[in-house]
């Protein structure tokens, strides 16, 4: 039976510990690793010597095709990628804008006299075309709708077809600018530098003074699709009558058609849109008491800037007189900012009339009261009205439903 790893232990410290002479005088010898059996070695040690034995060295390539990509992006960042570091003043400097030789498509003479970014400029993912980067406003044009609106008194209304800015973007702007405003005054830290490399890597729209016409920056009379129009319906209507936007309306609202002496009457005339504009109380209404509906209108009169098709309609009858479209314009406008105003202050004094405040002497504290009626008219059928107030017993509360919307869904300008 072969000795043990413990009594050859022991045997050499029994002889290291009692050297005799001829041990002393030898000369010593370098150590050496001991060759143990394979019955000795432990699993875990074998699993190391394996891994230490397989891994690679971390400064050699695994293969050659590691070693080409690393080759062929060191070439590229040398020759066609050198122009991106230091990029373009004034250009979105997308990739897809250059060749592969580092040259601008757009260009001519390698680059000297370049035009104006194209569609194919503001793509800035090569493998996905269907995208396109849209512009934002600039920060001299943010600074002009804020100053019309705030400081020259325009309506947000004319506002936005002078700059070709959207009716809601513009009461954005206002409010954003406001807020910023706010914040300087209390001395807040803005994140300047980030703003102003956001605008350089995306395009802007610029602001273009008198006599340069404007860049429009976005359309401005887009009209979401109306759940009404929806259904497909088949309507048969004879031959010998005139089937307009007004009567496909009241199709889709399942209202009764007009009188022939009603229904021939032009509705896309400026004295027709605006009896619609400026009296929206007189349109029609269908439905049960606590579910009316209007009836649906036509374009003409939903779009967010209706006057615009009178001004089409001026230049259409008057052509080459400018002048007399931009006043007859101006004065649209403020017959519409007139009438919108009067209907707020109606409505205003409507709810003043309601209610009745009671101030005590030498108290800094008012009292308002309110007639409170609560009957089927003001809790509705389903007990949710809004006329009334408390809470109704058996009527659940949706405050705390999940995917129930409870922020507002559109801007009143």
């Amino acid at each position: 039976m072969p000795p043990r790893l413990g009594g050859l232990r022991r045997l050499s410290c029994s002889l290291t510990s009692n050297p005799s002479l001829s041990q002393l005088s030898a000369p010593l010898c370098l150590p050496c690793t001991p060759l143990l059996s394979s019955s000795s070695t432990t699993p875990s040690q074998s699993r190391l010597q394996h891994d230490a034995a397989s891994a690679p060295n971390p400064a050699e390539p695994k293969n050659d095709k590691d070693e080409e990509k690393r080759r062929k992006v060191h070439m590229w960042l040398k020759g066609p990628g050198a122009v991106f570091k230091n990029p373009k003043p004034g250009s979105t400097n997308y990739i897809s804008a250059y060749n592969n030789n580092g040259m601008l498509i757009r260009s001519k003479d390698g680059g000297k006299d370049t035009a104006a970014e194209t569609l194919e400029d503001l793509r800035p993912f090569p493998l996905n075309p269907t995208f396109v980067s849209e512009s934002v406003l600039s920060e001299d044009l943010r600074n002009e709708i804020h100053r019309q609106v705030v400081e020259y008194g325009k309506s947000p209304r004319e506002v936005s077809v002078m700059h070709g800015v959207d009716l809601k973007r513009v009461a954005a702007v206002v409010r954003l600018v406001e807020l910023e405003k706010k914040w300087v005054a209390e001395k807040k830290p803005r994140a300047l530098p980030y703003a102003r490399a956001v605008h350089q890597m995306i395009p802007t729209t610029p602001l273009k003074k008198y006599p340069e016409r404007p860049v429009p920056h976005e359309s401005i009379n887009d009209l979401p699709v109306h759940r009404l129009t929806e259904a497909q319906i088949f309507h048969p209507v004879s031959e010998s009558r005139q089937f307009t936007r007004v009567d496909a309306g009241r199709v889709f609202s399942a209202a009764p058609a007009l009188p022939h002496a009603t229904a021939n009457t032009p509705h896309n005339t400026p004295e027709a849109i605006e009896k619609v504009t400026h009296n929206p109380h007189t349109i029609e209404k269908l439905g049960k008491p606590n579910n009316e509906e209007e009836v649906l209108q036509p374009a003409d009169y939903r779009i967010p800037h209706p006057h615009l098709v009178a001004f089409a309609h001026d230049r259409f009858q008057k052509p080459g007189e400018y002048r007399e479209h931009k006043k007859r314009f101006a004065e649209r406008i403020e017959r519409e900012t007139a009438a919108m105003r009067k209907r707020q202050e109606a409505a205003k004094a409507k709810e003043e009339a309601k209610m009745t405040r009671i101030q005590p002497d030498g108290s800094r504290f008012e009292f308002r009261f309110r007639d409170a009626v609560v009957s089927r008219e003001t809790t509705g059928m389903d007990g949710r009205g809004t006329s009334a107030p408390g809470r109704r017993y058996g009527v659940p509360s949706y405050e705390r439903k999940r995917g129930a919307i409870k922020i507002p869904t559109k801007v009143e300008v």
